[in-house]
């Protein structure tokens, strides 16, 4: 597999911008793969992702910042660079419900989710089974309402020693405080059931099934201050009809959640997800 670097570009609308970031990479020699951008008319704005192959570059890509900093300085660019062989190191939070989880290891295990699941951090001890099948690290810590401040000082700990890069919640069943939100800006994405109406509170597709609902939901987002209100990465809707039952309603939710939920890993791991305000421009 080639490897890569991705530039990822936001700055004010302007002429000029494709030639220039062009003109950058065709002088370092670099052969661009993809060239993907997109302007927001209301907030003028643009939003780039370029991916080029750098095995004939011309330059010390450690010297990318100092080479590219004048031309981002003249167009007022926010800018990452990242690189394709890059493994991002991933903890999965997890409580009960282990579908999502399943999922997510399959892809792993199967090469499709290119990062390092370093550890499995749960409230509850069903799923070592999957982290000890997979020869991953499972680390059991209880939360309840008297100890959560410890419990998020010990996971903190945690995912220092094991230099974790991105944090995803498959079905973990905890609110996450604020303090622990703030220290991973970008760095966590969650999976949640999203219908209309919204039910919150045990049993949603119980709910949902008393209130007769025509749709199922799923959303992946990134958490933020707001918890649920983080910017959306990824949604999917499934029908439902008269005929289906509460047992129906469940397993249909499952299959959205967990389909959700790798795909904005995925995507993350890609570095195709560029965010501005509340919203994500998916690079797919």
């Amino acid at each position: 597999m080639k490897n890569c670097a991705i530039l990822r570009v936001q700055c004010p609308d302007r002429r000029g911008l494709d030639a220039a970031l062009a003109d950058f990479i065709y002088r370092a020699n670099g052969n661009i793969l993809h060239f993907e951008q997109h302007q927001v008319a209301e907030s003028n704005l643009y939003l780039a992702r370029i991916e080029w192959d750098i095995a004939d570059t011309k330059i010390d890509l450690k010297e990318f910042p100092r080479l590219f900093t004048p031309l981002a300085d003249q167009f007022g660019m926010k800018w990452q660079l990242s690189f394709s062989n890059d493994r991002l190191r991933v903890a999965i939070f997890v409580s009960k419900y282990d579908h999502c989880l399943v999922d997510l290891l399959y892809r792993w295990h199967t090469g499709e989710l290119a990062c390092d699941i370093s550890i499995i951090v749960s409230n509850h001890s069903d799923a070592r089974r999957l982290a000890d099948f997979y020869g991953i690290p499972f680390h059991l810590i209880a939360v309840t309402k008297e100890n959560k401040l410890e419990a998020e000082r010990r996971q903190r700990e945690l995912l220092e020693q094991s230099q974790i890069d991105l944090i995803v919640l498959a079905r973990y069943m905890q609110i996450l405080s604020l303090d622990f939100v703030r220290r991973y800006p970008q760095r966590i994405i969650n999976i949640h059931h999203s219908f209309l109406p919204a039910f919150v509170g045990a049993k949603p597709y119980h709910q949902a099934f008393n209130r007769g609902v025509k749709v199922l939901g799923a959303t992946a987002h990134y958490v933020t201050e707001a918890l649920d209100d983080g910017p959306i990465i990824e949604q999917d809707v499934v029908r439902i009809s008269h005929r289906d039952s509460v047992e129906d309603l469940v397993q249909k939710g499952r299959e959205l959640e967990k389909v959700a939920l790798s795909r904005a890993v995925a995507w993350h791991l890609a570095n195709r997800i560029l965010l501005y305000g509340n919203k994500t421009v998916i690079f797919d």
